[in-house]
């Protein structure tokens, strides 16, 4: 029983203080730092990742077979098929010896993977630097705890808005110096001449990304404090009762201890914001992998030929804007419409945004060029991708107070970010290889994968329907 009398099961949500806290900015400011390592690392590649595969020779020359390649790169398949098999584990580890240790590892894996990838001359080289990073990082569960454990429900609404800004910012930078840095020797011959910057084009941005992760190894040694409350002896006030009632096998678990898997599993209030999570994670990889390939693609096959360097200002753009509208408006949104009112219309806005690619490759083949037509149709797909990422801050919400307890967040996390890798492992190999598939048979006039793309949205709508509604008061 918990204080006052008041019965608490494995499907009781965090239990919450009444009083107005702000956010602890000190130490969330560190945790901000250090998570903007995760979108650079994933995102520099876009710009040239088609053309890499290209150069590779692996798809005999045939432009229309990229796609089957450039989605285990370009959105990191390959990363997620190998995180889904480890961040369980990394972050139920958490739970018992610490954020912090996790968290190093991590951006250790980071740093080791993006350097090799750099240095990778095959394809196969390519597939093992990538999944080095998977295997050893689960830092996005984790950081995710943290902020988790030095927040509560009056802020943590507040502190989770500024997430996707960060990775807004991450994948602002990542792709403008992806796509620049990319074949530094013939944009400034001067300074990278030589045998190794013809052998190795794309080391230059490797090595940048490379170099970001590992300074934030660094700040996170010197800079960053524990946060498990079984390290730091800091308690929820109301996490204070001995033991956990409830009807299945997890009777009598303590309270102050991670509660099992298995019960998680079971728990309806736990699994359904972890089932709006991998379907909304599943589409929104779809999209992102499309993108790069549909602006890279032939304009005679229906996309819009651009150079890497335009794909990387695009992509940039869209980070700034992205980044500037979650800092400033999603918090504020939440609190005139509500969490669950936020997530519903945000991720409706798939529609608009997938039914722009048809349109887009119809203008295009028609005009025979990108016109203003097509430019005006990017700044509109731009604003409904911004809409759609509103949802990421009330996501991550609706799973951090799902978790039963804050010694169960670690793990609560773990599962939440392992279906999400599942998803976006099989997200962008799946969306990119429809694509090639349909350009290449002409399947429903190309347009299979908007098809498919859409029928998902749906799904993630009616799921979308069952999210509890938050209060700060409850």
């Amino acid at each position: 029983m918990a204080n006052g009398g008041a019965h608490v099961d494995e499907e009781t949500p965090l239990l919450q203080t009444r009083s107005k806290t702000p956010v602890p900015w000190g130490q969330f400011s560190i945790v901000l730092f250090v998570l903007a390592a995760e979108p650079v690392s994933s995102s520099y590649i876009f710009p040239f990742v088609n053309q890499l595969i290209g150069e590779l020779g692996v798809t005999g020359g045939d432009d229309r077979k990229i796609g089957y390649y450039a989605g285990l790169m370009a959105s990191e398949s390959l990363f997620f098929v190998a995180q889904a098999a480890t961040i369980l584990q990394w972050s139920r580890l958490s739970d018992f010896i610490g954020r912090k240790p996790v968290i190093m590892i991590g951006l250790l894996g980071l740093s080791i993977s993006n350097f090799a990838f750099g240095l990778s001359r095959t394809f196969g080289t390519l597939v093992i630097s990538r999944c080095i990073a998977g295997f050893l990082n689960g830092n996005l569960g984790v950081m995710k705890s943290i902020i988790g454990d030095i927040t509560d429900h009056t802020n943590m609404a507040q502190a989770f808005a500024v997430v996707p800004a960060i990775y807004c910012i991450g994948t602002t930078i990542a792709p403008l110096y992806g796509g620049a840095l990319a074949k530094p020797q013939d944009r400034w011959p001067e300074l990278f001449s030589g045998d190794f910057w013809a052998n190795y084009p794309y080391f230059l941005p490797c090595t940048v990304s490379g170099s970001s992760a590992l300074s934030s190894s660094f700040v996170c040694t010197i800079f960053m404090k524990e946060s498990l409350p079984s390290k730091t002896g800091k308690m929820h006030p109301q996490l204070e009762t001995p033991t956990i009632q409830n009807q299945d096998d997890a009777l009598n678990v303590n309270n102050t201890q991670p509660i099992p898997i298995k019960t998680l599993m079971k728990t309806y209030t736990v699994m359904i914001p972890i089932a709006n999570y991998g379907t909304l994670a599943l589409v929104e990889i779809g999209v992102l992998a499309l993108l790069p390939l549909f602006h890279s693609a032939p304009i005679e096959i229906g996309g819009l030929g651009f150079p890497p360097s335009t794909i990387g200002l695009f992509l940039a753009i869209f980070g700034a804007v992205n980044g500037l509208v979650q800092a400033l408006f999603v918090a504020k949104i939440i609190n005139k419409i509500g969490a669950k009112g936020l997530f519903c219309w945000a991720v409706s806005s798939f529609y608009p945004l997938i039914a722009l690619f048809p349109v887009m490759s119809a203008v295009v083949t028609a005009q025979d060029k990108v016109g203003p037509m097509i430019w005006t149709l990017l700044v509109l797909q731009l604003i409904f991708m911004v809409l759609i990422d509103m949802s990421y801050a009330v996501i991550f919400v609706f799973t951090t107070r799902a978790a039963p307890n804050k010694y169960s967040l670690g793990t609560m996390n773990g599962l939440s970010q392992m279906t999400t890798s599942i998803a976006r492992a099989i997200g962008p190999a799946v969306t990119t290889s429809l694509f090639a598939f349909s350009k290449e048979y002409n399947v429903l006039g190309g347009n299979l994968i908007y098809i498919i793309l859409a029928v998902l949205t749906t799904v993630l709508v009616l799921l979308s329907r069952r999210l509890p509604d938050l209060r700060d008061d409850e």
